[in-house]
């Protein structure tokens, strides 16, 4: 008896063990308790002493009817040769072009991140310092199946725009800072732009084009790359329209320059301003509304621009400051008031109200401690998929006109859809995609990209 009572309370512990271990992996399908005083995609530098700012990418009401679309105009359908294939123009994804190595740039970049302090200085203390050692160490908590790549790598650029066409995401929205301006931790990326855009066009436009016109197709057959406005040193509303202006005058006329489609029969460019809340709204409404000093309305300029809501705030910033719609940007479920699923539907309806486009922002996972080691408390497990999938299923609970990724390759993050495979050296294990293949999120991103645009076709029923 003695033998078998041992036995059974083994199995009653083994057990136990196992449930606690369950529930803590999924405890990351639902936000946490409270917000976190930092936000994980924030660009972050030793000297701030405030948790105010975030690392997200990036408001007079716009037109009155502008928006609510009576048919799905964002979204092109065509055929290839040899199977099936569908692109879907209301998926939008964020691509980063920060990455460098030795074999292309002479040096890693962004590879080698620094490690970033904590801004009180006692917690500081109790983390490593220094910076990553790449090509083992590199910046980041998966390892890229390209292994850390540089930007300007052609064979790269081309690989990335065939994984991202697999991903059946039609837009790519493209990380931007004005020619010769970088972020804190690389250089000017400005001069890539052609390259991508002339990828993108290889990759799908064409096609999608001969289909287009071949059934005298209704919809608008909008390119693929959209621009994800940086925060730079000295950003203000003036120097976003001189910006645009440079943008619009540069892409515009390009093949797969991204143009969305009001429900008014507007076709205008799309941008997305990475922590727009920066600037003050009286300054915003400037430029974006049309009684502005500098005002881009109805001029050849103008645009739908794309607000980040962070705080709960921010949506009456955004709707005085005269933005036409607002994102979430951030992965990670339960940060922040913009990017906590269960308050996408309060803000969905205020958009309604002010005739303002929603557009959630859904991501794979987060973890930033390769970059942050102090910051695992906004980390949301991957747990196989299953929190992307709860994320994308929040975001078409509201029914958006369009869904954003977060993101193909923010590997700083651990947000990356991009393909990534085991490796472990030395000195580090990476986390990787097992038990599946290196382009699971791609094949998720697909098939959510399909119910997403059949669920469109049944909400205009």
């Amino acid at each position: 008896m003695t033998r078998l009572r041992r036995k059974a309370l083994v199995a009653l512990f083994l057990f136990t063990l196992f449930i606690f271990g369950a529930m803590m992996g999924l405890r990351t399908l639902k936000p946490s308790d409270g917000f976190s005083d930092l936000a994980p995609g924030m660009d972050f530098t030793g000297e701030r002493s405030e948790r105010r700012r975030l690392d997200a990418r990036d408001a007079v009401a716009a037109s009155p009817g502008q928006f609510h679309m009576d048919s799905s105009d964002t979204k092109v359908v065509f055929t290839r040769s040899d199977r099936d294939y569908s692109i879907f123009y209301d998926v939008h994804i964020f691509y980063y072009l920060w990455y460098g190595s030795p074999s292309v740039d002479n040096k890693y970049i962004h590879w080698d991140h620094v490690l970033v302090p904590h801004w009180d200085p006692k917690i500081a203390a109790s983390h490593a310092q220094g910076r990553h050692m790449p090509p083992e160490d590199i910046a980041s908590s998966f390892y890229p199946e390209l292994g850390p790549y540089s930007s300007r790598d052609p064979k790269v650029l081309e690989s990335h725009m065939a994984q991202i066409e697999a991903s059946a995401a039609g837009v790519l929205v493209l990380s931007w800072y004005p020619p010769g301006v970088a972020d804190d931790h690389g250089g000017p990326t400005e001069d890539l732009v052609p390259a991508v855009m002339d990828a993108a066009h290889r990759h799908s436009i064409k096609d999608a084009e001969r289909r287009c016109y071949a059934n005298a197709c209704t919809h608008v057959c909008p390119a693929q790359v959209a621009f994800h406005i940086q925060p730079y040193k000295g950003r203000t509303d003036q120097t976003i329209h001189d910006n645009i202006k440079y943008i619009i005058n540069r892409y515009g006329k390009h093949g797969a320059f991204y143009r969305f489609k009001t429900s008014t029969g507007q076709v205008l460019p799309l941008f997305y301003v990475y922590d727009s809340y920066l600037t003050p709204p009286e300054s915003w409404a400037e430029l974006l509304t049309a009684k502005g000093a500098h005002s881009i309305r109805g001029t050849p300029y103008d645009g739908i621009f794309v607000g980040l809501i962070v705080e709960e705030r921010h949506k009456h910033d955004i709707r005085a400051s005269g933005f036409d719609g607002i994102y979430t940007y951030f992965a990670s479920n339960g940060f922040s008031f913009g990017s906590s699923h269960q308050n996408w539907k309060a803000i969905k309806t205020f958009c309604d109200s002010n005739n303002l486009l929603f557009i959630p922002s859904v991501g794979p996972g987060y973890v930033d401690t390769a970059v942050r080691p102090w910051n695992n408390h906004n980390t949301r497990n991957r747990v196989n998929g299953r929190y992307y999938e709860t994320s994308l299923q929040a975001a078409l609970s509201v029914r958006p006109e369009i869904v954003t990724i977060t993101s193909f390759n923010q590997w700083h993050e651990g947000t990356q859809v991009e393909r990534a495979v085991p490796k472990k050296t030395t000195s580090r294990l990476y986390l990787d995609y097992q038990p599946n293949q290196p382009d699971h999120y791609l094949q998720l991103t697909r098939q959510w990209a399909e119910n997403f645009n059949k669920e469109k076709d049944n909400w205009l029923m």
